[in-house]
């Protein structure tokens, strides 16, 4: 039976939004940072292969779903596409700027292969786990706007953009599990997703360690205090890891469902920096056809074509 607690008036609406386009883009993009700048090339790096999968996991147990979960797999896996989109697009910027991604795009075919021929169960949990992870991501990357502080507008924009809808679908791989584990035993659902969930911290963390030292390895910035600049960023200032390290608790407690904190007023507040990076044009053309206002809407015309 589901302890779904996904609020009943959620709604989950894919912004088809393009950013960057045309624009150059800084090496350190972020505050002059190479350690910050390299935390989010890397991340970015795993997001058009990783967000297929997450939709193929998904997308195996929608069978069967009552009405709204199906509804909301179905937004979820149109918010995941446009994601890799923009991330494919991202990721050129980072190619321009002289990185060779090769490396880490080989590091995510590894991780993908040991998925390959297990059972979609386990792929549907390594999923729900992931999707915590990118919710936490989001929540902070929102709630504490210094992580972007100082980094180029569009480049900025799109990681907000991104950790919003990280943020509103983030029931949805949940919910799912809830579903395909409906005839499972409470223990036996809180046994497999636990063990699910340390596996991929630690593989989590491995993942951005060794993306993070390539790319910085190709800066020239390498050797032992590599390393303390890096727990510092990840655990001291401004400290991602260590922010989300309640929430991560929060995951193995009875009762726990990603909703059960409802922050979807981080969603609006994202949407407010966002909109600035429309170009005024293409506002004053939706307002012509009737349009108003500026709340980014699935048929919106992209910031840069």
């Amino acid at each position: 039976m589901s302890n779904a607690v996904t609020p009943a008036d959620l709604s989950i609406t894919p912004r088809d939004v393009r950013f960057g386009r045309g624009q150059p883009m800084k090496r350190y993009w972020l505050k002059d940072d190479p350690i910050a700048t390299a935390f989010y090339n890397a991340l970015s790096v795993t997001f058009p292969k990783g967000e297929a999968y997450f939709c193929d996991s998904v997308k195996a147990f929608r069978e069967g779903a009552d009405d709204k979960l199906g509804n909301e797999i179905r937004a979820f896996v149109k918010q995941e596409v446009i994601h890799s989109r923009e991330h494919v697009a991202f990721n050129r910027h980072v190619v321009d700027q002289g990185y060779d991604i090769a490396p880490l795009e080989r590091d995510v075919d590894a991780a993908l292969a040991l998925t390959e021929g297990r059972p979609p169960i386990a792929n549907l949990a390594a999923t729900m786990a992931l999707e915590h992870f990118t919710a936490m991501l989001a929540h902070e990357l929102i709630a504490n706007p210094r992580h972007l502080k100082g980094g180029e507008q569009q480049a900025a924009a799109l990681w907000r953009w991104h950790a919003a809808e990280e943020i509103e679908h983030k029931g949805v791989a949940y919910d799912t599990w809830l579903h395909a584990t409906r005839d499972w035993s409470r223990w036996q659902r809180w046994k497999i997703k636990s063990i699910v969930m340390l596996a991929t911290t630690a593989k989590f963390f491995q993942g951005r360690r060794r993306g993070m030292l390539e790319l910085l390895r190709q800066d020239g910035i390498a050797g032992p205090k590599v390393w303390a600049r890096l727990a510092w960023y990840a655990f001291g200032n401004p400290g991602m890891a260590r922010k989300i390290a309640g929430v991560w608790v929060s995951f193995f407690m009875p009762g726990f469902h990603p909703w059960k904190h409802d922050d979807r007023a981080l969603i609006a507040l994202a949407e407010s920096e966002y909109q600035d990076a429309i170009m005024p044009d293409a506002r004053t053309d939706r307002q012509a056809a009737g349009g108003g206002g500026t709340n980014l809407h699935p048929a919106q015309e992209p910031a840069f074509g």
